[in-house]
């Protein structure tokens, strides 16, 4: 390998949106050569952000990647999209990465999604530091920024650098543990100048409660510490990289990616203080092994995500886990238990793609393309040691969207240019309605469904449009009722005849479907009670008063008759079928709505707009949860009221609300919803 184990870092950008990640890696490319030139979110220059829809939206949409050398270290930087939409695989991506770099907005701080982000990242074990950007903009404030990483996500940092600002411009930093002062030059170097006195002060406080902080993150250095009262440089340098690795500490360190200020200094400190492969714990499999990041050890890779190349096609990004990897390496699909060659091996910078002529070991980040059956989250190993990563689960997808082509018989067409999304991003969900025969696809939000689409359209060449959300409603029966099904037909040759008696009725909350054979004496044979069921159970998929699937009753079959030549199975099933919408005539048909439990997170100033809207919507608040100027809400709310609730909350609060739902219950349904659903299927009846 040409690079050692103990000089790699790999390592995840992680922040909200618009906090300057991409404009941060875009500073460390270029000063680490691989681009010759800033380039800029607002003018679509970046390295990073390269896809169509990224430029136009100016964000991320999918994770950008870059493989560079600094200073003798092997940087494999990923940058994470900071848009709820596009980071609910971020879990993946940080299980393929040793360390994080977290982004902190100097003008707003910390905002409620970080919180979100900040648990992944510990729930991942990694140790981290931070960095503060955008202290170019007029509104920036260093102090407010630090403060909020201890109040809302309750770091104890460790300040390396405070900006020096003159005229409210960044100009340059004070090195906090050496005590000297940088003014910044045009390459983004610096020059040594005096302390500017107005700082001396604030030096000298923030040096003994960062060694405080070091001291207290070490029972040794700690017990050094209570005894002389300081610290030596050597014991700082070793303690702080220590509490760093442990996650006891984060180090914190400004910068401007604009003005191409605070690039090399982070850069440096990656290098010194975060992880190796070596310094990670093992990684965990799915039978409950562990793999140790060992060149020596059996190969194995994961592959955490996949890009689409326009030139290449699918690009597999992986991770080596354990052992080495080359152009030439066969290794085994755990999932499917296909051989797969890797081939050629390339580093990916952004667009870009470099070929790869090393031997990769543990920590390496790779693209690989042409596997035959490889997908996200599949793991490659030597066949002789097999190896499966257990990975985090998925959170599940917030909102369906039904999908029509513009041109009547291009269905398919439109299905395989979606389905081909689906290789490179496994938060989106594709199906087809057996009833309808919509197409219907799932996501993390609208704007994650719209610019899918929008991929879909401009790749395929297919005009895609999107319907209105789907609701998934219910039906579902409340009294009890016997009724007779009978099917008879006769029109030449042999006839049609089934003939069964059912006692039908409601049944629990969630109890589902039961259906029971009470036939004695041989009234229907034995081999037509499943088709009464299956009738049964069809009919109810179609549903009785809104067209939803019929839940939660039971069925007996307790009489009937059959004829000796002319009953069948298809006789029976249709006997089964006519019963059912005969019981259904006669109970007490209930209409019920799914309802979500939303998770909303706010700056405390707008909590009263938001609760007062969430009731509005037929919301049900549960508890709240306040810390640091930040609030947690959650809330149970039916989800016909929150299938568009993203730019309302961007609206109310400025951007900074974010919010997450899950599936939690159904509840019978008002009547004025009944009547707009029911209303709503008529009509489409009609239209057919």
């Amino acid at each position: 390998m040409s690079i050692a184990l103990e000089n790699q870092r790999t390592y995840a950008l992680v922040g909200t949106g618009g906090s300057g990640k991409t404009s941060l890696a875009e500073m460390l490319l270029f000063q680490a050569g691989i681009i010759n030139r800033l380039g800029a979110i607002e003018e679509g220059t970046t390295a990073l952000d390269y896809e169509p829809e990224e430029i136009k939206r100016r964000g991320s949409i999918q994770p950008g990647f870059a493989t560079f050398d600094w200073k003798g270290y092997r940087h494999n930087l990923v940058d994470i999209p900071g848009d709820s939409n596009f980071s609910a695989d971020m879990e993946w991506i940080l299980a393929a990465v040793d360390s994080a770099v977290i982004v902190v907005d100097a003008v707003d701080g910390v905002r409620p999604q970080m919180r979100r982000m900040w648990k992944s990242v510990k729930a991942a074990g990694l140790p981290a530091v931070a960095v503060i950007t955008k202290m170019d903009r007029e509104r920036a404030d260093f102090d407010a920024a630090l403060n909020s990483l201890t109040t809302h996500l309750g770091v104890r940092p460790v300040v390396f650098y405070i900006p020096i600002l003159e005229k409210g411009e960044f100009v340059g930093l004070v090195d906090v543990f050496a005590s000297k002062a940088y003014r910044f030059l045009e390459n983004g170097d610096t020059e040594e100048i005096a302390i500017p006195e107005e700082l001396e002060d604030e030096v000298l406080l923030l040096r003994d409660t960062s060694v405080e902080n070091i001291a207290s993150s070490d029972e040794e250095l700690m017990n050094r510490y209570l005894e002389e009262g300081s610290l030596t440089d050597e014991d700082i340098t070793l303690g702080l990289r220590k509490g760093v690795l442990s996650g006891e500490i984060v180090a914190v360190l400004p910068s401007s990616a604009m003005k191409n200020r605070g690039g090399r200094r982070l850069l440096n400190q990656i290098n010194n203080l975060l992880a190796s492969p070596l310094d990670r714990p093992a990684v965990l499999g799915s039978d409950a092994s562990e793999r140790d990041a060992d060149p020596e050890a059996p190969a194995a890779c994961l592959v955490f995500r996949s890009l689409n190349d326009a030139f290449s096609g699918q690009v597999n990004m992986i991770r080596v886990i354990s052992g080495t990897i080359s152009s030439d390496s066969t290794l085994k699909n755990m999932r499917t238990g296909e051989m797969e060659r890797l081939g050629s091996l390339f580093y990916v910078n952004g667009k870009t793609q470099t070929a790869c002529k090393d031997t990769l070991g543990p920590g390496a980040i790779v693209g690989v393309t042409k596997l035959k059956g490889t997908r996200t989250g599949d793991t490659l190993c030597d066949e002789k040691a097999p190896f499966e990563v257990e990975l985090p689960k998925l959170p599940p997808q917030l909102i369906t969207f039904a999908l029509a082509p513009k041109q009547k018989g291009d269905e398919d067409k439109v299905f395989a240019a979606v389905q081909k999304l689906l290789d490179e991003d496994v938060t989106l969900k594709l199906s087809r309605d057996e009833e309808t025969s919509d197409i219907l696809l799932a996501g993390m939000g609208q704007l994650h469904i719209e610019i899918s689409v929008e991929k879909a359209r401009r790749r395929s060449k297919v005009e895609i449009e999107l319907k209105t959300p789907r609701v998934p409603y219910r039906e579902t029966v409340r009294g009890k009722v016997q009724v007779q099904g009978r099917h008879k037909k006769q029109s030449g040759g042999r006839g049609q005849f089934g003939d069964c008696w059912i006692e039908m009725e409601g049944a629990p909350r969630g109890a589902g479907y039961t259906f029971e054979d009470g036939i004695v004496g041989g009234v229907i044979p034995r081999q037509y009670i499943p088709a009464i069921d299956k009738g049964i159970q069809e009919s109810a998929a179609r549903g009785y008063l809104a067209g939803c699937p019929v839940v939660d009753f039971k069925v007996r079959v307790y009489d009937g008759s059959y004829h000796t030549v002319d009953s069948s199975e298809m006789a029976f099933k249709m006997a089964g079928s006519i019963a059912f919408k005969a019981a259904m005539a006669q109970l007490k048909v209930v209409l019920l709505e799914p309802i979500v439990q939303m998770t909303v997170t706010i700056p405390d100033e707008y909590m009263g707009d938001v609760i007062g809207d969430l009731s509005s919507r037929r919301g049900k608040v549960l508890g709240s949860d306040s810390q640091g100027g930040i609030t947690e809400l959650k809330v149970n709310v039916p989800m016909s009221e929150v299938l568009r609730y993203a730019p309302d909350l961007r609206s109310m609060t400025g951007g900074q609300g974010v919010f997450t739902m899950e599936f939690d219950h159904y509840e019978e349904a008002p009547q004025p919803v009944v009547d707009k659903v029911v209303a709503a299927h008529q009509a489409a009846k009609g239209n057919e």
